[in-house]
C-alpha cells in the first residue's frame, strides 16, 4: 500500500522586496513529506530553511508555485481557512517554546484544544496523556519559569501533537538546549509523533538532530540541493520515554 503524501511542494518560489533590493529567499523548491516520516533539512543562515517551514505552515505565502497539505491546496486559501487548517493540522514547535508564562504546563497544552472547540473535561484529559507521554506527568502544575528548558521544550511538543496533527514544523528545536539535552527532547519528539502518526519536518543547524533524520535534505541559496535517506538509528526504536523525577518533598525543618 502506497504511503500517502502529506506534504507536496511544487516549483515553490518566494521573493521579498527590502528597500531597492529584491531578496529571492525560495528558487523553485520541490518538495514531499510522507505520513509519520522524521524529516531534516539544513543549510547556513539564509538558505530559505524558516522561510520553506513558514510557508508549510500558512505563516507566510509564496510568490509562485503550491503547496498541498493533506490533499488541499492552501495557496489560495482565505486567511479563515488557513487559520482553520493550522489549528485542526498543523503543530508548531519553535526554538524559545513560546509557552504562556502565567499557565502550568497543563494549562498551556490544555488551550489549543479548547480554543479548537474540544470541551473542557477532554481537553483536560487529552492534555494530560500527552504531557505523560513526553515523560512530566510529576510536573503538570508547574509553571514554565519553574521547568527546565529540556522540560519546556517537552512541554511545547506535548502541546504540538495535542490536537492530533497531520504535521509537526519544528524550527530550531533544540538551538536553546546544551547537546545532552537536545538529544533527549529529538527522541522523545521523534517517539511521540511516531505514537500519533504524525509526520515531522525540522529546520535545524544542529547535527545531533540531522544524525538522527529518516531523510535528510539540504538547502543552498533558496534550493534544496540533495537529499539522502538513512535508518532510524537503535536509539530512536519506540521505547518508554522517562519521566522526570519528582521534586523531593520540602522538610519543615528545612529553613527557606
Amino acid at each position: 500500500m502506497e504511503t500517502p503524501t502529506i506534504v507536496q511542494v511544487a516549483n515553490l518560489e518566494k521573493t521579498y522586496r527590502l528597500g531597492n533590493v529584491t531578496v529571492q529567499a525560495l528558487r523553485g523548491v520541490n518538495f514531499t513529506l510522507y505520513q509519520a516520516e522524521f524529516v531534516v533539512i539544513t543549510g547556513p543562515s539564509g538558505s530559505g530553511k524558516t522561510t520553506l517551514l513558514n510557508i508549510i505552515g500558512t505563516l507566510d505565502k509564496p510568490s509562485s508555485g503550491t503547496v498541498t497539505i493533506d490533499g488541499e491546496d492552501i495557496t489560495g486559501m482565505k486567511d479563515g481557512q488557513l487559520t482553520k487548517l493550522r489549528r485542526h493540522k498543523i503543530g508548531f514547535i519553535f526554538q524559545f517554546h513560546n509557552l504562556i508564562p502565567v499557565l502550568t504546563a497543563l494549562e498551556n497544552v490544555e488551550l489549543p484544544l479548547l480554543t479548537a472547540g474540544m470541551k473542557p473535561k477532554p481537553a483536560r484529559e487529552r492534555a494530560s496523556l500527552m504531557l505523560e507521554r513526553v515523560g512530566l506527568k510529576e510536573r503538570l502544575t508547574h509553571l514554565p519559569d519553574e521547568l527546565s528548558g529540556g522540560e519546556q521544550q517537552r512541554v511545547a511538543i506535548a502541546r504540538a501533537l495535542a490536537n492530533h496533527p497531520k504535521i509537526i514544523l519544528a524550527d530550531e528545536p533544540t538551538g536553546d538546549l546544551d547537546t545532552k539535552t537536545g538529544s533527549e527532547v529529538v527522541q522523545i519528539m521523534y517517539e511521540s509523533a511516531k505514537k500519533e502518526n504524525a509526520s515531522v519536518l525540522v529546520v535545524t543547524h544542529d547535527p545531533v538532530v540531522a544524525d538522527r533524520a529518516e531523510k535528510l535534505f539540504e538547502m543552498r541559496d533558496g534550493i534544496i540541493t540533495k537529499g539522502t535517506q538513512q535508518r532510524p538509528r537503535e536509539a530512536f526504536r519506540l521505547r518508554a520515554i522517562e519521566p522526570v523525577p519528582p521534586e523531593p518533598a520540602r522538610s519543615l525543618s528545612q529553613p527557606n
